[in-house]
């Protein structure tokens, strides 16, 4: 599944909480990731969330998609897809 998560978290969890994402998915620009999963890893990932944020101050969003959405960008792309490898 693809997923997009993004996140408004306090400023003393959220480098933790962008060190993890960056170690599943691709950042895409700030408070924002994305990327195809596994179930499993989707529910890691979701459980680790869970674990790292207070769930009265911070909020995470997380769209499940099918498939790779279309992208369309308008002005600067913060971090291009073609960076993997």
């Amino acid at each position: 599944m693809y997923v997009v998560i993004v996140y408004d978290v306090s400023v003393e969890r959220v480098n933790k909480v962008k060190k993890f994402l960056r170690q599943h998915l691709h950042w895409v620009q700030n408070s924002v990731f994305e990327g195809e999963v596994t179930r499993a890893e989707f529910e890691r990932i979701k459980a680790t969330l869970q674990q790292l944020i207070d769930e009265n101050e911070d909020s995470i969003v997380i769209y499940k998609l099918r498939s790779r959405p279309f992208r369309e960008i308008i002005g600067v792309e913060k971090n291009p897809m073609g960076d993997i490898i």
